[in-house]
């Protein structure tokens, strides 16, 4: 249950109007997810959330859009966000991720989970090569 209730209009402030207006230019379409409506109740947190998120997973950068959109996933599955995995899968998705890519990318997040529960639980030295990569 939400702990809070989304603006009744939000596009009546010019403002998140706005804010919206480059969500849907940025992707390319009309729609406006949950998070955008729910952050909408206080412009600023709107803006920079949006901001952020922009100049991150829009941004032409040296990581592929679906890899950014796994990564963001794996987080998302290692922090328990239910509604960040269902968003970032489908972006991947959309992105060109079919079922095969999926499966592997599951299984490296479920090996991940599993081998850092092990190390976490045995506290295992880092080996000193890892400390100095250059």
């Amino acid at each position: 249950m939400p702990t809070l209730s989304p603006p009744q209009d939000p596009e009546s402030n010019p403002r998140v109007k706005a804010i919206f207006d480059d969500i849907r230019a940025t992707r390319g379409n009309d729609f406006i997810n949950n998070l955008w409506y729910y952050l909408a109740f206080n412009a600023d947190l709107l803006e920079n959330t949006w901001n952020d998120v922009k100049s991150v997973m829009a941004r032409p950068s040296h990581l592929d859009p679906m890899t950014k959109e796994l990564i963001y996933a794996a987080v998302s599955i290692a922090n328990s966000c239910e509604y960040c995995i269902h968003s970032h899968t489908a972006a991947a998705r959309a992105k060109g991720m079919n079922d095969e890519v999926y499966a592997e990318f599951l299984s490296i997040v479920s090996l991940a989970g599993r081998t850092n529960h092990l190390l976490n639980g045995i506290k295992v030295p880092i080996d000193p090569e890892f400390n100095n990569q250059d």
